[in-house]
């Protein structure tokens, strides 16, 4: 197997997506391999299933299916417990004190609020209001 080839499965597997200008004369911009390597190897695995393709405004755009997810772990000999970037969970920063601070006051601020329009809420407008619309076309009065 090339070089080129263990490469861009590599990447493809490291990160879960690969895109793609879709000019066949330049070289891959991460990848330092000719870009015509990378769309040739990404169509052949799109045709067995192993990579979805999307194409946009002149780049492809490959996704990593779970059963290329397989093939790949089995090609490149890797446990299990590796998997890509996209199939981990994002590590949210914890919230400074100062801002959890912010964010109770601000609803305890719209308690208050809403328990002020439950007590003034009304119940409707009056038996006898008959409101009128100065409209044009099929909704004007008759003259």
């Amino acid at each position: 197997m090339s070089q080129n080839r263990r490469a861009i499965l590599e990447n493809l597997f490291k990160e879960g997506v690969i895109v793609a200008q879709k000019d066949y004369e330049i070289k891959h911009d991460e990848l330092n391999v000719p870009n015509l390597e990378v769309i040739k190897l990404m169509q052949s695995l799109t045709s067995k299933g192993f990579v979805k393709t999307q194409f946009s405004w002149q780049w492809f755009y490959y996704t990593l299916t779970p059963e290329g997810l397989d093939y790949l772990r089995e090609f490149l000999h890797l446990p299990s417990e590796i998997v890509p970037n996209t199939h981990r969970k994002a590590q949210r920063p914890a919230r400074p004190a100062q801002a959890r601070q912010q964010g109770e006051a601000y609803r305890a601020g719209r308690d208050d609020r809403d328990s002020y329009r439950r007590a003034d809420a009304k119940e409707g407008a009056d038996a006898g209001y008959r409101p009128r619309f100065g409209g044009v076309g099929r909704g004007a009065p008759r003259a």
